[in-house]
């Protein structure tokens, strides 16, 4: 079963969903209007729905004809507070919220995968579950649906972002790490304010401050194993009031990356025994507040990336399989996939003649439509090409 052209024909419907989409972005939590629209969609195929009375996004389901496996495609719904820039038609009627990362074309995919796959649904070797997630931007969407009980029974997941750096009519789907685990943290350093011209008096925040900046590099640097990617970035810094005035209070806040689980867990208590000892050498105290949020992307299963690449190969050709670097960029699929068999790819979208070059959350990032059938291809070929495998294995 070959999807390509099937959904090159559904190239018209599958604009029509994203244009209705991304004039109607919605933030993440507050996708509202972009769930009824999806129940309503999915209702129309036939397909039904798993709604919720305290939660946005939905999820439809597939019951293939024949037994098998379960599989899971998830497309996450919600904007960017961005104010539009990309010279679309299309644009966003919602003053100062955009898609400008995209998922209004993953969630039109996965509608037009969903007609694919229903089309097709006497023919399945087991039952397809699609995910229309919110919240991705917020870090933590993704665990409402997983900590509910809502995923039970999922036996594979498949997960997808369209990808500015990579050309239009190319996939990705390799083994191995491709996007970083997001740990978030903010930091508070109290010292004893006084006039600028009696620095005596005081202990100082701003300084303690700046050591802590340049001490925390050491854990890169010193405590972290070089051949382990890791980055530490302290993005904002509030302190003082007036330019005669030495603070009394510093607030930071950044984050971490990394793929290794395992600095994870040793990164936090060092991290602050280093604040703590570096505030009180300077004669302040610090306050640490650590949040653990996305889980690194990892394709740890071969068996499911080869799937995905012989099925991206039907769609785009051995010549449109890619292979791009792993990158510090994190996704809350990573929560799916550290409890689910999982496995994750880029789509390319990258588009010269289009002017689709810009990179995601860009206030101009645009993709054209006629990339959107190659992503809903791959969406229903994978799935019913994993349920057409295990149906295989499971009868040997």
């Amino acid at each position: 079963m070959n999807f390509k052209q099937p959904a090159r024909a559904l190239e018209a419907e599958i604009a029509q969903h994203r244009h209705w989409l991304h004039r109607h972005a919605e933030l993440s939590f507050q996708e509202a209007e972009t769930t009824q629209y999806l129940i309503a969609e999915l209702e129309k195929l036939g397909i039904p729905v798993t709604a919720f009375s305290d939660y946005h996004g939905c999820i439809g389901h597939i019951k293939g004809a024949k037994p098998g496996k379960t599989v899971l495609l998830r497309a996450d719904i919600d904007a960017l507070p961005t104010v539009e820039n990309s010279g679309v038609d299309y644009a966003s009627e919602h003053p100062g919220v955009m898609h400008a990362c995209g998922h209004d074309c993953h969630t039109a995919m996965l509608l037009g995968a969903a007609k694919l796959l229903k089309n097709v649904e006497s023919e399945l070797c087991g039952n397809v579950e699609l995910l229309f997630q919110s919240a991705e931007e917020a870090f933590t969407g993704s665990h409402y649906y997983m900590d509910k009980g809502y995923l039970n029974g999922v036996d594979a997941a498949y997960g997808m972002h369209v990808w500015p750096g990579i050309p239009e009519g190319s996939i990705d789907a390799t083994n191995g790490r491709r996007m970083a685990s997001c740990d978030n943290f903010v930091l508070t350093v109290h010292g004893v304010s006084a006039h600028g011209s009696t620095p005596q008096y005081s202990k100082d925040a701003i300084v303690a401050a700046s050591s802590i900046i340049m001490n925390l590099q050491t854990l890169v640097s010193r405590f972290n194993d070089p051949r382990n990617p890791l980055v530490i970035t302290v993005g904002t810094i509030k302190a003082g009031t007036q330019f005669n005035i030495i603070t009394d209070t510093a607030v930071m806040e950044g984050t971490i990356r990394t793929f290794d689980q395992g600095i994870r867990k040793t990164l936090e208590p060092a991290m602050r025994k280093l604040v703590t000892e570096t505030a009180e050498a300077l004669g302040c105290t610090a306050e640490l507040e650590y949040h653990w949020l996305e889980e690194p992307v990892i394709n740890a299963y071969p068996e499911l990336t080869e799937i995905a690449r012989s099925a991206a190969a039907k769609v785009v050709g051995e010549g449109g399989l890619v292979e791009t670097p792993s990158g510090m960029g994190s996704e809350d699929f990573g929560y799916i996939m550290d409890r689910i068999p999982s496995v994750f790819a880029f789509m390319g979208v990258e588009n010269q003649e289009y002017g689709a070059t810009w990179s995601l959350h860009s206030d101009k990032f645009r993709v054209s439509d006629t990339a959107l059938p190659i992503g809903a291809a791959q969406y229903a070929q994978f799935a019913c090409d994993y349920l057409e495998h295990t149906a295989k294995e499971g009868a040997q």
